[in-house]
């Protein structure tokens, strides 16, 4: 399988799988960097067990817009379709 990707990419194999998937370039370069580095929660995020300012915050992080207006349900709804 030819490289289409940035050399930043530790895990090939799960980069190119979940693009396939339709994820987009970053989600896959961190779900891919995650797991080659053994840091990857398996469990899942468990973003239901947050706080909404721990939610609003990791909202601010990725970038998502729109934010201080969402309730916890719609943040982690946002999160996850990030």
């Amino acid at each position: 399988m030819a490289k289409e990707h940035e050399s930043q990419i530790k895990d090939d194999e799960t980069y190119e799988a979940l693009r396939d998937e339709g994820a987009s370039k970053e989600k896959a370069a961190r779900i891919a960097n995650a797991r080659a580095a053994g840091s990857l929660d398996h469990r899942g995020t468990d973003l239901e067990d947050r706080t909404k300012e721990q939610l609003y915050d990791e909202a601010k992080h990725i970038g998502i817009e729109g934010r201080s207006e969402m309730s916890k349900k719609e943040l982690i709804e946002a999160i996850r379709d990030h």
